[in-house]
């Protein structure tokens, strides 16, 4: 996880102008928002941290010789996250999480992977069916923010298929949305323990996952991601 946020952190240092353009408007809105609120309204804040498995659902990619699934493989994942009381109904949350899954190419009688992660950093609205004073609280949520698949490794050599697709070592950013849902269950005061799942979001990556030419690339990247875990409000 440590690994992740220093990688997320060299690239943004580095001067990835595109990534962090892409931050900066996915969560620019969703902080000004929270902002405001606070100025308004009394707050109870929230930190935590929690744990899950991503799955995912892939791509595929078209060509005259055929076609291979592309996508991200199954995995763990972690996460933080740091949250506000808006009002009696409403929150948001600042999330973080990193997901342990590596790219992949397979077409028949072929399977290929490289080494990597993903990172997603989200800015949700949580609207729960009750209030704070009641010690269980379903809630819906959704948002936005970006996500960087992180490639840790080299790439294949040489290429399993590359008249369909390569593998690159390209680190990508994309902006993500997500929606989901959960429960809060006050365990003790001050503690809460949190069920939840998120549906992650993004287009493509074809600049880490490339179609050969003329090829075509389809689908949307979903990670959906069960998730269980503690939360400290103060």
């Amino acid at each position: 996880m440590f690994q992740a946020v220093s990688s997320t952190g060299a690239a943004i240092r580095a001067g990835d102008s595109h990534g962090i353009a892409t931050l900066l408007a996915a969560c620019g809105g969703f902080l000004a928002l929270v902002l405001f609120c606070e100025s308004a309204c009394g707050q109870q804040y929230e930190i935590g941290a929690n744990i899950g498995y991503g799955f995912y659902r892939n791509g595929t990619i078209y060509s005259g010789s055929g076609t291979a699934q592309a996508g991200i493989r199954n995995r763990f994942a972690a996460g933080i996250i740091g949250g506000d009381e808006l009002s009696r109904y409403v929150s948001a949350e600042f999330r973080y999480l990193y997901h342990d899954g590596h790219p992949f190419l397979q077409a028949p009688g072929v399977k290929s992977d490289i080494q990597g992660q993903s990172d997603v950093l989200t800015g949700e609205l949580l609207f729960h069916f009750k209030t704070r004073e009641h010690r269980l609280r379903p809630f819906l949520a959704g948002g936005s923010g970006a996500k960087e698949y992180i490639i840790a490794g080299p790439a294949p050599f040489p290429q399993p298929i590359p008249q369909i697709a390569s593998l690159t070592a390209n680190d990508v950013w994309k902006v993500a949305f997500s929606v989901g849902g959960g429960v809060k269950f006050r365990l003790v005061p001050h503690m809460l323990l949190r069920a939840e799942f998120r549906d992650y979001l993004t287009t493509f990556p074809r600049q880490q996952i490339v179609p050969a030419a003329h090829n075509t690339a389809r689908g949307i990247f979903e990670q959906f991601t069960p998730l269980f875990g503690v939360s400290y409000t103060f």
